[in-house]
């Protein structure tokens, strides 16, 4: 046998030994996903139900330069809805926002576990110190203020993850949205007579469902 045909079997057995070993690597991971896909589809993780219990408006005052300073606090409630699945709250930020813009700063929510059908309140105090507004949102927001009702949204924005066991999962963007309804000396608006504000100037009238997207 010469040499040259000894080099040609070995190059031939090691490129065998490759395929092998890719082959092998490859339907190792195909089954870890299969595992990892079945487990998923037997628990069918459900995202988190959100409610907006309460808001309540501390202060709101608009200035002549349109720019506005807000104080509110809202209490908001979490439910897992999950027989067989734990949540992970790795990061949640809550602000408010009118018409579309946001108006107060983004406050964090301590992360937490939530366990199989748990729940959790948090209210946290959300506020804004001369937040620029446009001509027309002054406007709105004024308007609004007179005819008696201000609707706002509630917002959080964060990542969760879930856990089965001793499986979990990568991170999910949780975002939540709560519109409230609030009504402005008890529907009368700024021309009744409370105007000027004052303890229940603004009263928390209700909430529609949060829409929560993961």
């Amino acid at each position: 046998m010469s040499i040259k045909y000894c080099e040609q079997h070995k190059d031939c057995e090691q490129r065998r030994l490759y395929r092998r070993f890719c082959a092998a690597l490859v339907a190792i991971i195909l089954l870890a996903l299969l595992i990892v896909l079945i487990v998923w589809l037997v628990l069918r993780p459900t995202k988190p139900r959100f409610y907006l219990n309460d808001v309540t408006i501390v202060c709101l005052n608009v200035s002549s330069s349109s720019s506005l300073t807000v104080t509110m606090q809202a209490t908001l409630a979490s439910r897992n809805p999950n027989g067989r699945v734990g949540i992970y709250y790795d990061r949640a930020d809550v602000f408010a926002e009118y018409r579309g813009a946001q108006v107060t700063v983004a406050t964090a929510l301590p992360p937490v576990f939530q366990s199989r059908g748990d729940a959790i309140v948090w209210a946290p105090f959300l506020s804004g110190a001369n937040v620029p507004l446009q001509p027309y949102l002054a406007a709105a927001l004024a308007q609004d203020e007179t005819a008696g009702y201000l609707l706002v949204t509630v917002r959080v924005d964060g990542w969760i993850r879930w856990k089965a066991g001793a499986f979990i999962t990568d991170h999910y963007h949780l975002r939540v949205r709560c519109p409230a309804l609030l009504t402005v000396n008890d529907g009368q608006g700024s021309y009744g007579s409370n105007a000027g504000g004052g303890p229940g100037y603004f009263k928390f009238n209700r909430a529609a469902p949060c829409v929560v997207d993961v």
